[in-house]
């Protein structure tokens, strides 16, 4: 990836509330790939003490949206259109990773999947898996 490309996806990522509001950050940025880190705060628990899906379905979401933003032209950004998620475990641990990836990019839509993994320790769980459509829009 060029560093316009890279810098785009970083100041898109910055500009989004919701990331910050959940401590999220980019640990990964390449080419229809993103993977993304956020801690298992006090305050994105659900009531048995587990990670939230939202919080779940939140980095997931963006980490499927920032990959297919990868392979945009710098003039687009993208929005979902619909996205549909898996839980497969409780997000137990310290911290999840969201693993985004474009499957097809296409001009007018791209395919995405998303992993999510819960890190407890040593320990790495699948806790999620989610497919969606991403629509490029213009940037703006």
């Amino acid at each position: 990836m060029i560093q316009p490309a890279i810098d785009r996806i970083h100041r898109s990522f910055d500009a989004q509330s919701m990331m910050k509001t959940l401590g999220a950050s980019l640990i990964e940025v390449a080419e229809g790939h993103i993977r993304i880190k956020a801690p298992i705060l006090p305050t994105t628990l659900q009531q048995q003490g587990f990670g939230h899906a939202g919080l779940t379905f939140s980095i997931g979401d963006s980490a499927a949206g920032f990959a297919a933003l990868t392979l945009l032209p710098l003039d687009q950004e993208v929005v979902t259109a619909e996205i549909k998620l898996n839980l497969l475990a409780p997000a137990r641990g310290d911290h999840l990773i969201a693993t985004g990836k474009v499957v097809k990019a296409g001009r007018r839509l791209s395919v995405v999947t998303a992993e999510v993994h819960a890190i407890n320790g040593q320990q790495e769980t699948l806790i999620a898996l989610l497919q969606g459509t991403m629509i490029p829009v213009p940037l703006g």
